[in-house]
This record gives structure tokens, C-alpha cells and sequence, in this order.
């Protein structure tokens, strides 16, 4: 695992822990002599955590959009800057570089970024690990969300457990590090399979 994606939020948030988490992080990315991917910004949380890697001597791709570099929140200092044409191939390129994902606290951007990357990975089309990494119990009521789902039968338990999510950022690195994907995809319960064959058919 040489490189980690970091998505959370364009801003720092209301309480002063999601700046600190980001800033731990980002030292620890660069600590472990990865590198940090993220969507470029010098602004909120990413900006944060692309500064705390820098600071430890770590090395940060910056994916970002025209637009965003028109209003001008792109990051200047990073190692690289990747401008893209749209917020589509950002999130491509950003998963071509990067070997994990990580979600701090963060709004609707970083619910699509991250929801993506699990709907890529349901279908088949990427084995990478993704994380919640938690501050203050900001990502708990997605969890029961999740969890939720699993229940009324839309996200399949081995799903749901292949994604970490927790507030210890040792035990999300030694997850990363020992991380196998779950043999599940979308269509593997046959009960449902058969359920869903006998719908259409009707």
C-alpha cells in the first residue's frame, strides 16, 4: 500500500477534534511513507490534512476540477496538482492513484466520493479498502444507516462488514494493512437472486 485517498470536508467544521484528526492523520500517512491523495483543495479539512503531510516530510497528489481551480480554493504547495475537466474524472483519477480510502467528517461531497467508491466495489470493479475514520461520533448515525440497510435486505452483510469504521487511527492502519477483501458482490445471496427472477417474471 503506497498511497491513501482522503475525503472530508471543503470546510474545518464546528469542533476543533475534525482538525485535530485530520492533522493526525495526515502526519501519520506521511510517517508511514505513503503518499496522500486527495481532491486538491487549500480549504476546510483537506486542506488540513494535505498541510500535515507536508509538514512531516510526506509527499500529496492533488486531484482537482477547473472550476474549483477558478475560484481558486486549489492548493498551490502540493507535491503534484492534477487539474481535470470535471468532477467525474476526479474521482477516476483519484481511484487510479490510490491503493485506500478514508472518509473523515465531511458533507454531500464526501458521501459521493466515498459511496462511489463502495458501489464500485459491490459491483466488482475495485477490491480496495475503505474507511470511516470517526471523530466525536460524527459518522455514527450513517453507521445505523448501513446497518439499517442491511436489515431490510438492500446491502449485504459481508458488505457491510468490509467496511471499516472506528476513531483509532492505529487500528485503521493495521485493518488497512491486513485487509481482504470480502468475497461478496452484489447478487450472491441466490434466495434473493431467485426473489428477484420470480418478480420480473410476473
Amino acid at each position: 500500500m503506497k498511497s491513501i485517498c482522503v475525503y472530508c470536508g471543503s470546510n474545518a467544521g464546528s469542533d476543533p477534534r475534525y482538525a485535530e484528526a485530520a492533522r493526525a492523520l495526515g502526519k501519520r500517512i506521511a510517517n508511514e511513507g505513503m503518499q496522500l491523495v486527495y481532491g486538491g483543495g487549500n480549504v476546510g479539512l483537506m486542506g488540513i490534512v494535505a498541510d500535515a503531510v507536508l509538514a512531516a516530510g510526506g509527499e500529496v497528489t492533488g486531484v482537482i476540477p477547473h472550476q474549483l481551480m477558478e475560484w481558486e480554493v486549489g492548493h498551490r504547495g502540493l507535491t503534484r496538482l492534477e487539474v481535470v475537466g470535471s468532477m467525474h474524472e476526479r474521482k477516476a483519477r483519484m481511484f487510479e492513484l490510490s491503493d485506500a480510502f478514508i472518509a473523515l467528517p465531511g458533507g454531500f461531497g464526501t458521501l459521493d466520493e466515498m459511496f462511489e467508491m463502495l458501489t464500485w466495489r459491490q459491483l466488482g470493479l475495485g477490491h480496495k479498502p475503505c474507511a470511516f475514520l470517526d471523530v466525536a461520533d460524527f459518522w455514527k448515525p450513517l453507521m445505523a444507516m448501513l446497518d439499517h440497510m442491511v436489515g431490510e435486505r438492500f446491502v449485504h452483510p459481508e458488505q457491510r462488514e468490509d467496511l471499516w469504521h472506528g476513531g483509532d487511527i492505529d487500528a485503521l492502519f493495521a485493518w488497512m494493512r491486513d485487509y481482504r477483501p470480502a468475497q461478496a458482490d452484489k447478487w450472491m445471496d441466490e434466495k434473493r437472486r431467485t426473489q428477484l427472477r420470480s418478480v420480473a417474471e410476473t
